[in-house]
Order: C-alpha cells, then structure tokens, then sequence
C-alpha cells in the first residue's frame, strides 16, 4: 500500500496488515510508557535554589535548552496532526498517533520542570526565547519555513512538486529538528547528570531522548519509502538540495551550542559538541541514503567525540507502573545499528 496518495486507503481498515516495519515502532513506543511527574525533582529544586551547586554558566545551559525544547516539542506536534492527513496507510498513522502523544509527553515534561524550580520571571524567561534569543530564533524560523506548505488546509500530495514538499516537511522535522537540533542540548544536560547536577531534569532528557530515537528512526524509514515509491522526485538536483539543507542546519546548531557553552562547562567545550553535531549529522545523511560530509584532517568519518553518551541504559529502565525492571526500547531505522543512534 502506497505510503501516500493511496486511492483505495480505507482510514477504518487495519487489516490486513500493510507496514509491520511502521507496527514496530508502534510497539516499540507502547514499549517505552512512561510520565514526567513519576521522576523527583526535589534535588534539582534545592540545587537550583541554592545559588552554590551550578555555576552562572551551567544554569544559562539549563535555561536555554529549556527554552529550546519547550516550543520546538509543541512545533513538533502541530506538524505532525498536519502531515498525518496526508499518510495513506493505516499503521503509519497509528504510530504517528503514537507520536503525537509522546511529543504531548515531551511538552508536558517542560511545563513540569519549569514549575518545578525556575520562578515566575525565569518561566517568561524560558517560554520567550523562541522569539527573543537569536540562535533559538532561528533554528525554529529553518524548519518552520521548510514545513509551512503541508500545514496549508489547501495542501496535496499529488504531484511530482508536491511529493518533495512533503519530503521537505519529513526532513525538515525528522532529520534536522528532532534528529539535529536536538543533540546538543541532549549531551549537554546529561553531561550535567553525569557529574550529579539537576538529576532529574537529566533523567526527563533521558527519557525524551530514548523516544528521539525511534521518531527519528521512524522518519528515515518513512522518507526512505516514500523516495522508493516515487523515484522521480528523488533527482540528484533534490539531493543536492537536501545536502545543502542539513550543512545549513548543522550551522545553526554549531551556533546554537557555541552560546549555550561558550567556556568549558565539566569538562566539555563547544568545539566538542561542534564535533558531536558533525557525527549526528553524518548519521542522517547515512540513514537517507546521501553520502556522508564531515571528516577530520586525515579524512576520516568524524568520531563521536562522547563515548559516555554509549554508555547511557538504553536497554532497561524502570517501569514507572509495575515498579520493576522492564526492557526499554532504543530506537532505530530498521537498517540502524541501535547503539550508533546516540
């Protein structure tokens, strides 16, 4: 069944089966169920507090990758409801469904750590820089303006034009919003759990990150199929395009971490995390079929500069509902190796 412009979809029909690869990662994310108020905040709460634990810079981090994610999540969600019309085939849409919910998680988790510990000024603060911080401005501004078409009430499918629009939309978010732009700030608040500092904020990022994994596992699939089943728009020129799209926004995230760690911050400086968002970068491009761009001097793939970051448990959480040892999914395409996501 064709991904979209399905002529026979029957949005009712869920059998027979047409895309277990997308049921997997329905399953998957049924897997991992989890909710923000279930983690203690009551470290982060007295850390934050205290003026002593975190330095000036730390709690900029903090702040701005608050700031960050807290819209990015909601514009996540709002394109999603608006390319799910758009899906002719009933497990895509279930598990875009699936994904909905979890970005609602992700927005959820903001609100909850916001109202944790930041006061009232700080929240105006944070829920402000998508407008007012230039580096958070404007990587919102390179999606949302790769993605406005589809959410267009008027918007079709059909088409060769049409089809790299929506292509566009599947890159814009799966590949440079959820599967760039959000890798620094992952590293840099984890970096922050790792050396016992905002614990909890830490382990809500786990958990957002552990849910990245399969959106942006899910979203190179789908783009993949989509350009199997419709050759023609995926011409070297698009390619090109496309190429020159995620150099952009890896620019802009380089830009984006140069502020929130312009100085070492335990032990990490911002030319590495310039390297990290170089190595996630080639990842995408891998996952979609484009050669890889950013090598080191010797011409060599560029090394994820943070193994710790492999260390992280993807296999096995607690789960927040039976309170016990449960396997947690890591995400993927079906191609990916699953310890390489991160």
């Amino acid at each position: 069944m064709p991904i979209i412009n399905d002529p026979n979809f029957d949005s009712n029909r869920a059998l027979p089966m047409t895309s277990p690869w997308a049921w997997k990662y329905y399953k998957k994310g049924i897997a991992n169920n989890w909710v923000p108020e279930e983690v203690d905040m009551a470290q982060d709460v007295g850390q934050w507090k205290s003026k002593a634990v975190l330095s000036q810079q730390e709690r900029k981090m903090v702040l701005l990758n608050l700031g960050f994610f807290s819209t990015a999540e909601s514009l996540t969600a709002n394109n999603l409801i608006a390319l799910g019309k758009h899906v002719t085939d009933f497990q895509c849409q279930q598990y875009l469904m699936r994904q909905i919910w979890e970005e609602a998680i992700h927005t959820h988790t903001f609100i909850y750590c916001c109202n944790s510990f930041l006061d009232s000024q700080e929240v105006d603060e944070v829920y402000k820089m998508y407008k007012t911080i230039p580096s958070v401005k404007e990587k919102d501004d390179f999606v949302t303006g790769l993605t406005k078409l589809v959410s267009d009430p008027n918007f079709t499918t059909q088409g060769e034009q049409n089809i790299r629009h929506f292509l566009r939309n599947l890159i814009g978010y799966y590949v440079i919003m959820e599967g760039i732009f959000f890798y620094a700030g992952f590293a840099m608040m984890l970096n922050l759990k790792r050396n016992g500092k905002m614990k909890g904020v830490g382990e809500q990022f786990e958990f957002i990150l552990r849910d990245e994994g399969l959106h942006v596992g899910f979203g190179c699939d789908l783009i993949n199929k989509i350009k199997n089943e419709n050759p023609q728009v995926w011409t070297p020129e698009f390619q090109k395009e496309v190429i020159k799209l995620i150099k952009k926004a890896v620019e802009l995230e380089k830009k984006y971490a140069c502020e929130a760690c312009p100085e070492e911050i335990l032990g990490i400086n911002s030319q590495q995390y310039c390297q990290y968002i170089e190595y996630i970068a080639n990842r995408r491009l891998w996952q979609i079929g484009l050669s890889k761009m950013y090598f080191d001097e010797k011409g060599k793939e560029i090394n994820n500069p943070f193994a710790w970051m492999l260390l992280t448990d993807l296999n096995k959480e607690k789960n927040f509902f039976e309170t016990r040892v449960t396997e947690y999914q890591a995400g993927s395409s079906l191609e990916w190796d699953e310890k390489e996501e991160i």
